[in-house]
């Protein structure tokens, strides 16, 4: 069995992600995997250089244990994590599973303490002590999770942090668990808390105000190093922080690699997404069929001379590919690019009327064209057969 030592030298980088996928991505409403499905999730994410796997919830029992028992024991690289109320049966029924770590959380917002727990912030901070010291006195890697630590009073959340690396914890699992959060917001209490308490600080962001993303990213830049995420951002109401989003945001916006490998996303992603019944939207970045695709004339046009004027990074980067569409939108240079792979070279005005049918036909059919129908556009106008009469 690992060692805490051992999973430190796991979880040594810049940014580490922690995939919450079969914990928080199955907590999604309508989802269920099976155990088989598990394991080949976890496999993939353990092949794409995911650092740390949150297997699920041992306490939950059936299962659940079985499957957070049987990746803790597929000699993954990755470090297994198991789910915990501050509860020392819920750490007991992780130790059993041989998970290297484990997450204890806890609420944190007066919100909570007061209309969830019904308890007193001393009660917490009690608990907290407890259950950490439980694992930590069996040599556990601990994330302490605040729960709802955005909404908490920050002066507490302090006091909350200070309490669990007394008693052993290794990082604060800040959660922005009802997703109300903002950027600016984040940076400043996330900064603060690993100023004042010396901690390292997890991310674990929710997306319903559309910004889960955005407040992992100000998060790291405030000096988080723990993101946690989802595959394709599945996760209860609108959903977690995607893995595929953080990895390529760090890599590009922040030039931190997370040793996540961004050509093992798709593949990733396909599989969750059969097996949670959740399809792949076609807008859906760094997965979506259309996050290469250009219609609009100006952007086709720059496409053309240079696919750097209107692409933000590589679409082999993440195994996607380029499409030119031809429709309503379109301008001359897409149709003078698409016929010359025929050989065809169109002069300025046939190529003016050509698009004019383009932009008919596309309006009447309600859809772009295939590069074959454009080519026979172009037979019918040579020929002066007028399809619009």
């Amino acid at each position: 069995m690992r060692t805490k030592e051992d999973v430190l030298k796991i979880l040594d980088n810049r940014v580490v992600i922690c995939d919450t996928t079969l914990r928080d991505g199955e907590q999604t409403a309508g989802i269920v995997f099976a155990n088989i499905e598990k394991y080949r999730i976890a496999q993939m994410l353990d092949d794409a250089g995911v650092q740390q796997i949150e297997a699920g919830i041992p306490a939950m029992g059936g299962d659940e244990k079985s499957a957070v028992r049987h990746i803790a024991n597929m000699g993954l690289n990755a470090s297994v994590l198991g789910w915990n109320r501050a509860d020392i049966q819920d750490i007991n029924d992780s130790l059993d599973c041989g998970v290297d770590s484990v997450a204890i959380s806890m609420s944190s917002s007066d919100i909570h303490i007061q209309n969830k727990i019904k308890k007193s912030r001393e009660w917490v901070l009690a608990k907290i002590s407890e259950a950490v010291q439980h694992a930590a006195d069996h040599g556990m890697y601990i994330s302490c999770n605040a729960e709802d630590a955005s909404r908490a009073d920050l002066g507490f959340l302090i006091e909350f942090a200070r309490t669990a690396k007394a008693a052993g914890a290794s990082r604060l699992r800040y959660c922005d668990t009802i997703g109300r959060e903002d950027p600016f917001t984040v940076f400043e209490r996330v900064k603060t808390i690993i100023k004042l308490v010396g901690i390292e600080v997890e991310m674990h962001t929710h997306n319903d105000f559309g910004m889960a993303n955005a407040n992992t990213m100000a998060g790291i830049k405030a000096g988080a190093k723990f993101a946690s995420t989802t595959v394709m951002g599945i996760g209860e109401r609108s959903g977690n922080n995607a893995l595929e989003e953080i990895i390529m945001t760090c890599r590009h916006i922040l030039n931190i690699d997370t040793g996540v490998d961004p050509l093992k996303m798709k593949p990733l992603a396909e599989f969750v997404s059969v097996a949670s019944g959740r399809p792949i939207y076609v807008s859906k970045p760094f997965l979506g069929a259309n996050c290469f695709a250009h219609e609009a004339g100006i952007h086709t046009d720059g496409i053309i001379k240079d696919h750097k004027n209107y692409e933000p990074y590589e679409p082999e980067e993440c195994g996607l590919e380029r499409k030119i569409v031809i429709g309503k939108h379109s301008g001359r240079s897409t149709l003078i690019s698409d016929l010359g792979k025929r050989g065809i070279s169109l002069d300025d005005d046939t190529a003016q009327l050509l698009l004019d049918n383009v932009r008919k036909a596309s309006i009447a059919m309600k859809r772009s064209l295939t590069s074959d129908e454009l080519f026979s556009l172009y037979n019918n106008l040579i020929k002066g057969i007028d399809m619009f009469d």
